[in-house]
């Protein structure tokens, strides 16, 4: 009996065609994994953002809340404060631990909070303000920060968020 085999030629043209399949899978499995390396990359950036619009709404209701704590000295129009990126100083009396009057306590509460602000808002700056002094009375509560996440120019590399909310309270 006469066993009929394939010629040694045929074996060796189809052994580099599976080493070549195996490459261009290899280079598509590269391209994808980077692909993927780029969305989360995007979504951590995305996500520190939404963090610091986040922390800058509470902080807008921190010291809406504190007025309200301190109605009188929010209607006397103590809690005005302009456009700053300097913690205001502390106030004589440490209200946390002393009693204090209404304006004392507006120093006080606008000191810790101008100190949080800074704290956990990059590059922030904030005011308070109202129109008028009066009862009812209405502050209107802006705070701006810097986030490196969002470009606005190849110079500068930041853009400048911002966060406003007014609240209207009577005696």
């Amino acid at each position: 009996m006469r066993y009929f085999l394939k010629p040694q030629s045929h074996r060796n043209r189809q052994a580099g065609f599976s080493m070549l399949e195996i490459l261009i899978s290899l280079v598509i499995i590269a391209i994808a994994m980077l692909g993927a390396a780029g969305i989360q990359l995007n979504v951590l950036r995305l996500n520190k953002g939404s963090q610091t619009r986040t922390q800058a709404i509470f902080l807008a209701s921190d010291i809406a809340e504190r007025m309200e704590a301190n109605k009188a000295g929010a209607v006397a129009g103590n809690y005005s404060l302009t456009v700053t990126n300097v913690t205001p100083s502390a106030s004589a009396k440490l209200c946390d631990q002393t009693v204090c009057s209404s304006s004392e306590m507006a120093a006080w509460d606008l000191y810790e909070w101008g100190t949080t602000v800074s704290t956990f808002l990059p590059q922030a700056s904030w005011s308070i303000t109202t129109a008028a002094v009066a009862n009812p009375i209405t502050y209107t509560i802006q705070i701006n920060w810097k986030d490196r996440s969002d470009v606005d120019s190849v110079a500068t590399g930041t853009i400048t968020n911002s966060y406003t909310s007014t609240r209207t309270l009577s005696n």
